[in-house]
């Protein structure tokens, strides 16, 4: 999938001294050498090919021209569009030396990702994935969900139904079927799970300072199990393959 090779890319480029500018135009070149389009760029107006977010940015954030720096996490979103249909995904990548409290934060949040993904299966319900999410993050590792900003249906448009929060109740919300293409995105802070909006309309950041992480998959449901269409295998790759470069930053 093309948002897979994506962020794939920009795994390849962050570190110390790169900025978020500089990812964003690097993506949106990407894209469009494969015939695609930044699903963002646009989209109600908002002015980027990716959401880019860093530290105490959940999401939305903007790109900017302000370097990274050893320590940093940073949430990159990007969407993309090709042959008529839309595929979105996020990964949340530490820059250098961050602490254990925040690598402990973004491997629980990917892995209530997976935990969410397991519960979406024809006949379940959108609370079953809302559930397994919220158990996983909240009430076991007592983090904060954001409960202001959701997953989504996704396909000809970016934004479709059903939406997919990350909280709620088993047995509740849009019932899943198979061949329903849905966007599963856990937006976990640190500590509290209230949020404010930046004067740009657009970035979202945790309201006590505190880091966030967002992981995200877009998947289409089946009988027995979802098909997860999106990929961080590349991702991981590429992260793995650019640390090593510059571990003695």
């Amino acid at each position: 999938m093309l948002v897979s090779q994506t962020l794939a890319l920009v795994a390849s480029l962050i570190k110390p001294g790169v900025t978020t500018m500089q990812l964003d135009k690097a993506a949106e070149t990407f894209i469009k050498e494969n015939n695609a389009l930044p699903s963002f760029k646009g989209y109600k107006g908002f002015p980027y090919a990716c959401c880019i977010s860093v530290n105490d940015a959940v999401v939305h954030g903007f790109p900017t021209n302000e370097p990274l720096k050893d320590g940093d996490i940073v949430s990159v979103d990007v969407g993309v569009y090709k042959n008529s249909f839309h595929g979105d995904s996020a990964y949340t990548f530490g820059i250098g030396n961050i602490t254990d409290e925040e690598k402990q934060l973004m491997k629980v949040t990917k892995q209530s990702l997976y935990k969410g993904i397991e519960r979406a299966k024809h006949g379940g319900r959108v609370g079953d994935i809302s559930y397994a999410i919220q158990e996983y993050t909240e009430r076991q590792h007592k983090y904060g969900v954001v409960r202001d900003l959701v997953g989504h249906g996704l396909g000809r448009q970016l934004h479709e139904e059903p939406q997919v929060p990350n909280y709620g109740k088993r047995g509740t919300g849009a019932k899943l079927k198979e061949g329903m293409v849905i966007a599963i995105e856990p937006m976990i802070n640190m500590g509290t799970r209230e949020i404010s909006q930046d004067e740009d309309g657009w970035t979202i950041r945790t309201l006590d300072g505190k880091p966030a992480a967002h992981y995200e998959h877009t998947i289409c449901i089946q009988k027995d199990k979802a098909d997860i269409l999106s990929s961080f295998k590349e991702i991981e790759a590429a992260e793995k393959e650019n640390a090593a470069l510059w571990s003695d930053y």
